[in-house]
């Protein structure tokens, strides 16, 4: 035992010792320059190729083997639920690429965590209390169409904020490009100088507009666009306003003007149709907790006299 201990030792000792004199050699300090790297800066190297034209067949990866599965399981949720149409429209008034297929995809991967999440929570509750299995696969089943629906309804979601905050910007900029377009200022110019200081939503609808017609696209085709994307009513009108004005001559900074009061009004009459929802929203607690609990209060003291006095 004492002699396999020693060994033991030895060999530790020289390994240790070994890995520190690589340590030592491989040191910035003490590792010395070869041939190649001295004379490499003086030739001309030739230009690096883009990883675009790299083979990569060699390697796989898990992404590799589950893309086609995923894709797969997407074209079936597409066929399924269908509505390319609405998807795409949704993708684009929300801000996002029009990409319906990596949507499908995103839709199948929640439904995917919301499967798995919930068949772990199911089996535990089967291992604790014997559960029924096909009932907890029925509800396995449905937690997955949850999950798909649950990203879709995100989506909706995700568009219906944005539009709300591109109609909030928009009186600001209608009155902003009404001030550039007054003061002399074209109408290609007024939108460059406006989406350039602007920020939000609405001045990034009005740059990507913009950078079409940089690339060559018309003016008005490039507004026609950007309606088309945003799908508001009020926005329609200001791009039909700024086309009319275009095409036309007719003068741009009134028409402005009258769409960015148009705009405030039309807030102010959402905020009073939304006060009364609210108002109404809030009859539904008052109607069924607190009038049954103040009739209750009222009520039991009565009742507890009578039995008293019976």
């Amino acid at each position: 035992m004492p002699v396999d201990l020693s060994w033991w030792g030895a060999l530790c000792g020289a390994g240790i010792v070994v890995g520190l004199l690589l340590v030592v050699a491989g040191a910035p300090l003490t590792r010395g320059i070869d041939l190649q790297r001295r004379i490499e800066p003086y030739l001309d190297q030739a230009p690096r190729r883009s990883r675009l034209l790299h083979d990569d067949a060699g390697g796989c990866s898990t992404n590799d083997l589950l893309a086609p599965l995923t894709r797969r399981a997407a074209a079936g949720v597409d066929r399924l639920l269908g509505g390319r149409e609405s998807v795409s429209q949704r993708l684009q008034r929300a801000g996002l690429a029009d990409d319906v297929e990596g949507f499908r995809v995103q839709q199948v991967l929640w439904g995917i965590a919301a499967g798995v999440l919930t068949a772990g929570l199911g089996s535990l509750l089967w291992w604790v209390r014997g559960a029924s299995l096909p009932a907890l696969l029925v509800v396995v089943a449905c937690a997955v169409l949850a999950g798909v629906m649950a990203r879709d309804g995100l989506l909706s979601i995700r568009a219906r904020q944005r539009e709300a905050r591109m109609m909030a910007e928009f009186p600001a900029m209608a009155e902003l490009l009404a001030l550039a377009v007054t003061a002399g200022e074209g109408t290609a110019q007024a939108l460059e100088r406006v989406g350039r200081l602007a920020t939000g939503d609405f001045s990034t609808e009005l740059e990507l507009a913009l950078a079409q017609t940089r690339t060559g696209t018309p003016l008005v085709e490039a507004l026609q666009g950007m309606s088309d994307r945003t799908g508001l009513p009020a926005l329609n009108r200001f791009v039909d306003g700024i086309v009319v004005a275009v095409q036309r001559g007719t003068p741009l900074g009134e028409i402005l003007r009258a769409q960015a009061q148009d705009a405030r009004e039309s807030a102010r009459q959402s905020l009073i149709e939304e006060g009364g929802k609210r108002e109404i929203a809030m009859m539904i607690p008052v109607v069924f907790l607190v009038l049954p609990v103040t009739v209750l209060f009222a009520v039991y003291p009565g009742l507890a006299l009578l039995r008293i006095s019976v």
